[in-house]
């Protein structure tokens, strides 16, 4: 595999760190673990028993909060403790050829990371302003398909999950700046003055 391919690799677990880590760290260390994947010296710690173990009770916990309204943004502010720093690590260690992790490789994955856990945080604060669980639950059913589709194109076809990746996420930016600015305009109408006493007037 090229350096260009591996570095594609890494943006891709970085990004998908970003919304799933713990699936995501468990999706490389089966692989590795089954022999899918012949994994580079600084991922080989992810086939680890205690590893594996870990990270998908991790992967259960998270997927179980995730889908309750109110318990997926805190779960998501906590999260960025994680998602982060886990995005910079597999990022870089992907790019290691022989365990060191480069500076610029860390610095990368975790702005990856960093974007990709701050556009699901927003679209799910947003999910949370209807009052029904379904949407929840769907949006975050819909991550884990992605996720773990992710990791598997990821692996297979990096490039074409790169560009469906990017295509993604800009459709998404756009979808959140949209709503935003709608609900923040709505806000400003009802914080005008008067506004209150127009609308009941216009009620009568």
């Amino acid at each position: 595999m090229t350096e260009a391919h591996l570095f594609v690799i890494g943006i891709l677990l970085a990004w998908m760190a970003g919304i799933r880590v713990y699936l995501t760290v468990f999706g490389v260390g089966v692989a590795g673990a089954l022999g899918w994947l012949d994994l580079p010296p600084a991922l080989a710690v992810t086939t680890s028993p205690w590893v594996l173990g870990t990270s998908a009770a991790l992967a259960l916990a998270e997927g179980l909060a995730d889908k309750i309204p109110g318990v997926d943004s805190l779960w998501d502010l906590v999260q960025t403790l994680a998602r982060v720093p886990a995005g910079a690590f597999l990022a870089a260690a992907t790019l290691s050829p022989d365990g060191e992790l480069g500076a610029g490789a860390l610095a990368a994955g975790a702005g990856v990371a960093l974007t990709s856990h701050v556009l699901k945080a927003g679209s799910r604060a947003l999910i949370n302003t209807s009052p029904e669980p379904v949407s929840n639950i769907a949006a975050s059913a819909t991550e884990d398909a992605l996720t773990l589709g992710g990791l598997a194109l990821a692996f297979s076809h990096p490039v074409l999950a790169l560009v469906l990746v990017v295509g993604v996420s800009l459709l998404g930016a756009i979808a959140i700046w949209l709503v935003w600015r709608s609900v923040l305009r709505g806000m400003r109408r009802l914080m005008r003055p008067g506004a209150t006493a127009s609308q009941a007037s216009g009620g009568r």
